[in-house]
Formats: C-alpha cells, structure tokens, sequence
C-alpha cells in the first residue's frame, strides 16, 4: 500500500517533493521541540491537553467552551484592489480553515448548516482537516467528505500542518483540488486571475512560494492561499495581491477582548486573526471553524468568511445635479 501510494504521490506532485514531505513527516511529525518555525508546538504534547482539559472541568468553564466552540458563525470581508479584472467585481470567495473535523463534529454539523444555499463563486479551504498531527486520518477524511458534500465548485485547498501528504488522494477524490506549490486560473469571459496555493509552510516548511509565484503573468491579479499567515513576506514581496489563511485560531482560548494568549506563530499579533494589510498585499487569517488541542473556544467563536472581491469605487465619477 505504501508503495503504491508513493507512486500515486510521485506522479501528482513530482518525485522529489512526494519524497521530501513522506520525509519529514516520518522524522518529525509528532516532535514537541525544534522543529518548524517554532521551537515549541503544543499541538504535538498531547499530556498537555488533558491536562487543559481537567483544569477547564475543574473551573467549571468546560462545558461553556464546547458550546462556544460549536457556534460557527459566517464572517464578511471586503477586499478592495485596483488590479482586480472589472468581470470579477462582486466575485465571491467562501474561505474554511481549520476544520479539525474529526475532533469538531458539532462545529462540522453547524458549517453544513451554514454553508447549505449560500451564494458563493470559489470556495477555499486552507488546511488543518485532521485533529491530530499524526497516527490515523480515515476519520478526517469521512468528516472532511460529508462537509464537501454540501459545497460548490469549484473548491481549492492546501494543506496544514495536522495533514499527512497521505491525506491528498483521499482529498482530491472528493472534488477538492489541492494546490501543492501550483496554481490555478479562474476565467470569467475573456478575463482570468490566479489563485495559488503552497504546501504547509509553518511545520514540515515544505512551501515553495517561487514556485507559484512565476507561474502568475506579470500584473494579474492574483491570490495565495497558505496554512499559515506567517510567510506574509515573502509573499508580499513576490507580488501576491491577497494571502488567505489560517492556523491560528485566534487564539482559540482568549482573554476578553479577543486577545489571545498565544497564536502559535512567529507573527506580529495583528496578523493573527481578521483582515490586515502588509505593503501592498491584502491579508486575512481566519479563525477557523473547528478547534485543536482541546475543542472549547473562549472569546473567540469559530468562522467561515465569505471574502467579496471589488475594484475601489471611482470617487470623481458622480453625476451633475
């Protein structure tokens, strides 16, 4: 199974990068320290998650936070660029992350709630379908496959850093067409804009923004989603009009205010969820729909965002009295 898997792999990504994540993952998929862009990741010290969870029992605020990480809520952005194609004005994008569908059920239940009849033109889901970071994703998978039921096409994802390459078959055999370092084209009659997508760059740093970077024509509009928001730079600087993302959380436990304890990312804390801008580049990092390390939310009620695109409004353009 593992042979043919790797020779499914192979063929879709290319040997070298079908090798180099197998890789990494075998080396450090479920290491607490060192490896990544942060030193430590919670995620990976599951002794510690039970212990979060007795603490909250203990307070009382257990059972609060599961009630509050079940009330997904549908967010609106708008996203203004003048570079925008004038037959995309009004274009659409509903964008998941985080679904953790495996340790979130309830939360998935409410997302196909949400999701049922909405209007949307692409839909996006930026990575973090398991709620483990290792071991079994049969279940990710099933949960991952009832929520895409409810979706439209087309639908364009990445991976995170809980998902295993092992994962991408099973993935795109649903309808999703992951972007591992490539780039898509969306047409709207004689105009086009581009949406690429990069592989998990804050654990396995497997990314390769170069990469999809050269295949996005000179001045297109172009979109880049990613896991994580922390590679804001490098895609700032390699002409990205919009970065789409996740990880985060927001937090996920947060103090009143929305203020998070920690992000988990090497990140100004701005960045760390909602909409920002950096350089010339428009950036939004979700909050996610599902939950990690322990399904409770406090402070910070879990999201799908449905992203409309527009062209700045033409402030000399008003009609005579």
């Amino acid at each position: 199974m593992e042979d043919e898997l790797l020779s499914k792999l192979e063929k879709r990504l290319g040997r070298i990068h079908a090798r180099q994540r197998l890789g990494i993952e075998t080396d450090h998929e479920a290491q607490i320290f060192g490896q990544g862009l942060n030193f430590f990741h919670i995620e990976n010290w599951y002794s510690v998650h039970s212990l979060i969870r007795h603490v909250l029992k203990l307070s009382g605020l257990y059972w609060r936070g599961c009630r509050n990480a079940e009330s997904v809520v549908v967010k609106h952005n708008a996203i203004e660029c003048a570079t925008l194609p004038t037959l995309f004005d009004g274009f659409t994008i509903l964008h998941i992350s985080d679904t953790h569908v495996d340790m979130s059920q309830r939360a998935m239940r409410r997302v196909v709630e949400l999701v049922s009849g909405m209007d949307y033109d692409l839909c996006v889901l930026t990575g973090d379908y398991r709620g483990k970071t290792f071991g079994a994703y049969d279940a990710a998978l099933e949960g991952m496959a009832r929520v895409t039921a409810h979706l439209k096409q087309p639908i364009l994802g990445v991976l995170g850093n809980h998902d295993t390459i092992r994962m991408l078959p099973g993935l795109e055999a649903m309808g999703i067409r992951m972007l591992q370092n490539e780039c898509a084209t969306i047409v709207r009659g004689d105009q086009e804009i581009f949406v690429a997508g990069i592989d998990d760059a804050h654990y396995f740093r497997v990314d390769n923004i170069e990469k999809v970077a050269s295949d996005v024509p000179d001045g297109a509009f172009s979109v880049l989603l990613s896991h994580t928001p922390e590679i804001y730079r490098q895609a700032a600087h390699a002409g990205f009009d919009v970065l789409l993302s996740g990880h985060t959380h927001g937090g996920q436990i947060c103090l009143p205010g929305s203020i998070p304890i920690t992000l988990d990312s090497v990140l100004p804390r701005r960045f760390g969820s909602g909409a920002w801008r950096y350089r010339d580049m428009v950036g939004y990092t979700s909050v996610g729909a599902g939950s990690s390390v322990v399904a409770v939310r406090f402070n910070c009620p879990p999201e799908i965002t449905l992203h409309r695109l527009c062209r700045p409004a033409d402030r000399f353009n008003t009609a005579d009295p």
